[in-house]
């Protein structure tokens, strides 16, 4: 395919990309007035975890994490929309296996073998997903940064099959979890890895436990657990696998394990997989899991009434669909109070979060000791892949020859580990410069600049104030389409989500913010955003006056 053309997108700023928008210039006028969150007039630094509580006040807020209902009317909307899809969808497969079998032979028993797959599980998935394909699984090309490339496409069957038409679009990058900018090819991430190539190669050809072991990853493993404060880690080349095979390494039948409504499906795939009693909880509820707690140990195991083996309570640092922050200090008293094993998954809150960009444990100035494991992934904020479990050195060990991902899964590569080692030394400003500190200071100010912009604008907008995860409510399953499509058509690449992965009246958009976004980049969203709401009445909060009237 040859270079193909470019949608001119600036590379430092995209200013000039607004020449085109219908947006008239007293609109843009009317428009920069309102963005009232200023630039930072001097850079934030924070010097070790003993930092004053003026300079943690700028990273935290108090709890903000209320899903604001929209109007009624939007409510009704909503589940007649999807009441006329199940309707025309049930149709069509009523008509479909009868007269159609060759596009529904998946679905079907044959030559003595069951069907692939269970028709209700992929209704969805045929009736809305594959409907609107085009705006998932778009292909890209080259780094994905504060831009990314999108690879042009079309479809003449409905979203079956795409063609490519050779071409490049440049446009604004909503899309990818690169927190802090770690994503690049070039700087001294990339220069340490092109070096580490040609010392210890690109595999180490095998596992853990049968020779794949590189001095590569003990140093990498230590430098984790330090970096959260714990006593030892491990790491696991997928970040799924880290949860799904770790949980069931640490808990058996007669284990209790307590999850929030919310948590990720692969907390909820390690959970089943674990043959534990489950029991979940209202999301983000500390009055409700204690509620849970209780009843869980007066009563005991099912039947027989015995106390419970060991329970585990599971929450997510930063829910990666809401932008919720956990509420870890009420949950950490709990822990004292009840004395239960408390598993905290920090994929999307580990470098991202906190002063240091230690999570949430340094956003809450919780000692990392309360709690007694932590999770994280290497994807989001290090521009790496796999994850990584720190805990007890007892725990680890165990861990090491009990977890499938440790006994049987590939080790991580020795260019994932240099990736993950050289961000992870920046970050802890022990490569002599502070840079690391000022992509944590840009993230931070960047997660706020956008949020409250779009809050002010009139979006309902979930989650806490400091989230890099933004989400900003769709409603109406129309929407989802149209809100990606219309955003792409100006240049702005976004992440839409429905049912069944969100609850049926909250489709959203998800836009992850990055420290490599420039102010420039998020005027030119907001005004896209803007637009875009007003072209689709996306428009709906009640809470606009409040937020127009407060300080950001």
């Amino acid at each position: 395919m040859g270079k193909g053309s470019r949608a001119s997108v600036p590379p430092s700023s995209l200013k000039s990309a607004t020449a085109a928008s219908p947006l008239s210039s007293q609109h843009h006028t009317k428009f920069e007035e309102a963005l009232s969150v200023k630039e930072p007039k001097e850079k934030l630094y924070w010097k070790g975890f003993s930092s004053s509580a003026k300079n943690r006040a700028l990273f935290r807020t108090s709890y903000d994490d209320i899903m604001e209902e929209p109007p009624y009317f939007t409510l009704i909307t909503t589940y007649i929309s999807y009441i006329i899809l199940s309707f025309f969808g049930h149709v069509r497969d009523f008509y479909g296996f009868r007269w159609n079998k060759k596009a529904f032979s998946h679905l079907m028993p044959s030559n003595g073998y069951a069907a692939l797959t269970s028709d209700w599980d992929s209704f969805w998935t045929r009736n809305l997903k594959l409907r609107i394909e085009d705006c998932f699984s778009v292909p890209t090309s080259l780094v994905p940064g504060r831009t990314v490339n999108l690879l042009e496409r079309y479809t003449n069957d409905y979203c079956r099959s795409f063609q490519y038409t050779g071409k490049l679009k440049e446009v604004v990058n909503l899309a990818s979890y690169n927190y802090l900018g770690f994503a690049q090819s070039t700087g001294p991430c990339a220069d340490a890895v092109e070096d580490v190539v040609r010392t210890h190669g690109l595999s180490s050809c095998g596992t853990r436990l049968d020779g794949g072991s590189m001095d590569l990853h003990a140093k990498t493993e230590e430098l984790v657990a330090e970096f959260v404060g714990k006593e030892a880690g491990l790491l696991v080349s997928m970040g799924y696998a880290t949860n799904s095979t770790t949980i069931a390494s640490l808990t058996t039948k007669g284990s209790l394990i307590i999850s929030d409504e919310l948590n990720h499906n692969s907390l909820v795939f390690g959970a089943r997989l674990s043959g534990a009693f489950i029991r979940v909880f209202k999301h983000n509820d500390p009055e409700d899991l204690e509620s849970v707690l209780r009843d869980a140990i007066s009563q005991g195991q099912p039947r027989t009434h015995r106390p419970w083996k060991n329970i585990l309570v599971i929450v997510e640092g930063l829910y990666s669909m809401e932008g919720t922050l956990c509420k870890l200090p009420e949950i950490v008293e709990l822990k004292r109070k009840y004395k239960f094993v408390l598993y905290v998954d920090e994929a999307h809150s580990i470098g991202a979060i906190g002063p240091r960009g230690r999570g949430v444990c340094d956003y809450f100035g919780v000692d990392p000791k309360e709690i007694d494991i932590l999770m994280g992934t290497f994807t989001k904020s290090f521009g790496a892949a796999g994850g990584y479990i720190c805990s007890s050195k007892a725990i680890i060990d165990h861990l090491r020859i009990t977890n499938h991902s440790s006994v049987y899964a590939e080790a991580m590569s020795p260019v994932v580990l240099q990736q993950i080692y050289t961000s992870m030394w920046s970050i802890m400003g022990r490569d002599g410069t502070s840079a690391g500190q000022e992509r944590l200071s840009r993230l931070a100010w960047n997660a706020r600049y956008l949020g409250s912009n779009l809050r002010k604008q009139g979006f309902i907008i979930y989650g806490d104030r400091d989230s890099p995860v933004i989400p900003l409510l769709l409603f109406n399953p129309a929407k989802i389409p149209a809100f990606s499509r219309e955003c792409r058509k100006r240049g702005l690449a976004v992440v839409v989500v429905g049912f069944p992965a969100t609850s049926i009246v909250a489709s959203r958009a998800r836009f992850c913010v990055s420290a490599s976004h420039t102010k420039e980049d998020l005027d030119f969203i907001l005004r896209i955003v803007d637009e875009v709401g007003d072209l689709l009445n996306l428009k709906m909060s009640s809470r606009k006056a409040l937020e127009m009237g407060m300080d950001s």
